[in-house]
């Protein structure tokens, strides 16, 4: 098994990786399929199914599937253009993808949000269609945005590992025990075993170049979100609040009597920065998915503004350790809020901040197995309920406590010699268990929790 550090850490758009990003790749990937076609197609359809109806046009699965079909792409996204594309879409009925003729696509009529059974493979679930000048369907496929923006067919999705190309890395490490015997066999630290794996596929160059450009797009982020100001889209009228806490935080700073909490304050207020910028639709990266995409960068601001000694040369370490842990949850779990609720999204962003911080501070690979365990483990069941389907409450906020947990899974795990009881791969696999058996209305169809119990208009 292997995912690349650029597979978790991916450069998009908000507000979410499966709801915005996935769709619009799904899009993509229709296109390329209707230019391989010997089909000469007229229109498209779109229909989405489970959650991505459900909470739909709070994500802006509505916008990104036509932009999708448009010929746009999350890592290219410009928002200018998209919404000039949309307004053209909808006054003429037509999209123009590069490489094809013009197409019928009335937004009104051929965009469905189909309220009824999700489909078999994925909550996540929507379906594509060509069809020709009478309006018959001429090519279709069905595409699941699996969490994360990750997009696969319901073939791929059928076949599983099985039509994943198998790739041969020094370190195939599929479970969190796994890498932990290469570690003591090979006594390389996890990102040293990560780097290994990576430069099968590019060089040291590009890989350093990478890594650097996940960072610089996660502060940039989080510095915008720190300078916003105003009211969320959507509806809610939530307020914007990074920009004040962090002026008063800064204001209160080098303040004797600061109280000690304080520090929560400051993880909190770099996550709810990533997430507030998210809401907005603007450039975030997954980490593992958008609606978790505060955790990681606010542990490392953390890291880097307030743990004497920490460095920026050893940010690729954090991403490459944190990549490795995401990795082994996505391929035995869940990362989707779909599939198994905020635990999967939240609590895997969590479990990789505390393993990678762990590992910076000078963990041995116990310890950051130790730190990924604790963090995760105290997420386990938690729902995924956002009001009003968007990625707003409590999903800002929620960033902000699972950074704290992260770093106080890490503190501990660094107390300790690495040994504990329950392993990783428990936590993991009760996670997956946890949400399958959790009630549909519970993840991220706003149909349960917080979704119906706050006024939302």
């Amino acid at each position: 098994m292997f995912l690349s550090v650029f597979d978790m850490f991916k450069i998009g758009v908000g507000p979410s990786s499966s709801h915005t990003m996935g769709p619009m790749v799904a899009g993509s990937r229709f296109l390329d399929l209707l230019r391989a076609s010997p089909f000469h197609a007229h229109g498209l359809r779109a229909s989405l199914h489970g959650s991505l109806a459900f909470t739909g046009k709070g994500h802006a699965t509505d916008r990104a599937t036509i932009l999708g079909l448009a010929g746009f792409v999350p890592e290219s996204y410009d928002h200018t253009k998209a919404e000039a594309a949309l307004a053209t879409i909808a006054a003429t009925g037509t999209v123009a993808p590069p490489g094809l003729p013009t197409l019928r696509f009335n937004p009104e009529t051929d965009l469905i949000f189909d309220y009824g059974h999700p489909l078999v493979g994925h909550a996540n679930g929507m379906i594509l269609s060509a069809t020709d000048a009478q309006g018959d369907v001429i090519l279709q496929e069905t595409y699941y945005s699996i969490g994360g923006g990750f997009v696969v067919t319901e073939a791929e999705q059928q076949a599983g590992d099985a039509a994943r190309p198998k790739v041969d890395v020094p370190y195939p490490f599929e479970t969190a025990a796994q890498m932990l015997e290469m570690a003591r066999s090979s006594g390389l630290s996890i990102a040293e075993m990560k780097r290994a794996n990576e430069l099968r596929f590019r060089t040291p160059a590009e890989l350093e170049r990478g890594l650097a450009r996940i960072w610089d797009v996660m502060k940039g982020c989080m510095d915008r979100g720190l300078a916003g100001d105003g009211i969320l889209p959507g509806g809610l009228k939530v307020r914007r609040r990074a920009r004040a806490i962090h002026e008063a935080l800064l204001a209160e700073h080098g303040k004797n009597l600061t109280a000690p909490h304080t520090i929560n304050d400051w993880m909190s207020v770099y996550a709810m920065a990533v997430n507030e910028e998210n809401a907005v639709g603007g450039q975030v990266v997954t980490a593992p998915t958008n609606g978790a995409a505060g955790v990681v960068p606010a542990v490392i601001r953390y890291w880097l503004d307030h743990v004497p000694e920490a460095s920026s040369l050893r940010i690729g370490e954090f991403l490459m350790t944190a990549a490795a842990i995401g990795g082994i949850v996505k391929h035995n779990a869940s990362i989707s809020g779909a599939e198994a609720g905020c635990q999967a999204e939240v609590g895997s962003a969590a479990a990789m901040a505390a393993g990678a911080l762990a590992a910076v501070l000078g963990g041995t690979p116990e310890q950051v197995e130790n730190a990924a365990e604790i963090a995760l483990e105290h997420h386990l069941g938690m729902t995924c309920d956002p009001v009003k389907g968007l990625v707003q409450v409590p999903c800002i906020e929620r960033n902000g406590l699972g950074a704290i947990k992260a770093v106080s899974a890490a503190s501990l795990s660094m107390r300790g010699d690495g040994q504990h009881l329950v392993p990783l791969d428990a936590a993991i696999e009760t996670m997956r268990q946890t949400g399958r058996d959790m009630l549909e209305k519970y993840k991220e169809t706003s149909l349960g929790g917080l979704a119906v119990n706050v006024p939302n208009c």
